[in-house]
């Protein structure tokens, strides 16, 4: 076997794949995964069981569920984690095609299941929902698009990205789901940002987001509706808003006890959208402490690691990952607390729901991937050679 050492890495030949992933993949990064998605199952077992009763299906009915949609999930964040970057970018570019023709029929073929959005197909015995798969294939793809613009006669990737970008934020705010829209234009912003974009066509962006947003209050009800309701100085102790306030107000520092809490038997989405009103009133403010630093372990860890990336396909993909998987258990638990609006977002590993947890663990994967340690050799090893030279 034969070794050999490029910049601060050092690369062996003919590795065996699983020493060499554990090696070069960033295991604070998983570590931090891993521990969310045991929250999760921890905080399914107190916030699912009083929705199995009234379902008329075992206690832990849906526990159980979402440890089968968890392990398959982790086993594709790992499958993920071990392929190239090329590789990824090839599997997520026919997900994102795949995804991207399944969000254009879901106004046909699609079901709302009595919640007033069209976002999901039913398959009987789950549902899937297009827009959770269509989000990591799109960053990809967007960033593919973007580096391949900054290559000397290349194509206008960015202004391609951008019209893709738009495309899928009108067929999602038809549904209509603007949380989900608004991810999507944060990340391709976020990306757009770090591939040199001008400050005032943010700017520009911004503005347009505003304008987008009073056009969608004045003509869509299911919009106004939640807008006026975050806006108002009263919240209505009988709404799931109000109930979740009221949660967490309670819980205090250190929670009224496990299983001892009350916001489960009233909020119907306590096991997905607010399931961080259960943590706060039965574990208290320290566990809503613990998952927020571990989803900041997650993103920090991996822009560490990103910064120090030569290649811009993967730093732009790898960037857009991160922070849309952080801002995405920001929005999350913004609404929870009454910062934000709300938005019918999970909380990635540890809201229950099939195409969420699968989505989050195929995301995840793909970001470890490009976070990966490579034999390419740190900047500042170049700019020492370039000085000696």
């Amino acid at each position: 076997m034969t070794a050999m050492a490029h910049g601060t890495v050092r690369v062996i030949d003919g590795e065996p794949i699983l020493p060499k992933w554990w090696r070069t993949v960033d295991r604070w990064a998983l570590s931090c995964v891993l521990m969310l998605f045991a929250v999760g199952l921890l905080l399914g077992l107190a916030a699912s069981v009083p929705l199995a009763e009234r379902n008329g299906f075992q206690p832990f009915h849906y526990v159980q569920r979402q440890a089968v949609f968890g392990s398959l999930a982790i086993l594709a964040m790992l499958l993920t984690s071990m392929m190239s970057p090329l590789v990824v970018r090839r599997l997520a570019v026919i997900g994102f095609l795949v995804a991207f023709v399944a969000l254009a029929l879901l106004p046909f073929f699609g079901t709302d299941f009595g919640k007033g959005a069209t976002r999901w197909y039913s398959l009987g015995f789950a549902s899937f929902q297009p827009s959770e798969f269509l989000k990591p294939g799109f960053v990809v793809a967007a960033a593919w698009m973007m580096a391949a613009s900054l290559e000397i006669n290349g194509p206008p990737g960015k202004v391609w990205s951008f019209a893709l970008c738009i495309a899928i934020v009108l067929m999602l705010a038809l549904q209509p789901d603007f949380g989900q829209a608004c991810l999507v234009l944060f990340g391709w912003g976020v990306m757009y940002f770090v591939a040199g974009a001008p400050m005032i066509l943010l700017v520009g962006m911004a503005a347009m987001v505003v304008i987008a947003g009073t056009v969608a209050y004045a003509n869509s009800e299911h919009f106004a509706r939640r807008i006026d309701g975050f806006l108002s100085p009263d919240v209505d102790p009988t709404t799931q808003l109000g109930y979740a306030t009221n949660a967490i107000r309670e819980g205090g520092l250190f929670g009224v006890g496990v299983g001892e809490g009350e916001v489960k038997w009233s909020l119907p989405d306590a096991h997905t959208d607010f399931i961080i009103a259960v943590a706060a009133e039965e574990y208290g403010l320290v566990l809503v402490m613990c998952i927020i630093a571990l989803y900041t372990g997650v993103v920090v860890r991996s822009l560490l690691r990103l910064v120090r990336e030569r290649d811009p396909f993967i730093r732009l993909a790898g960037t857009g990952l991160a922070c849309m998987f952080g801002v995405q258990a920001m929005i999350n638990m913004g609404v929870a607390v009454r910062l934000l609006p709300a938005k019918g977002m999970t909380l990635p590993f540890v809201s229950y729901g099939g195409s969420s947890v699968i989505a989050s663990g195929i995301a995840v994967g793909m970001l470890l991937a490009f976070t990966r340690t490579r034999p390419q050799g740190e900047i500042s090893d170049i700019l020492g050679r370039g000085r000696m030279r």
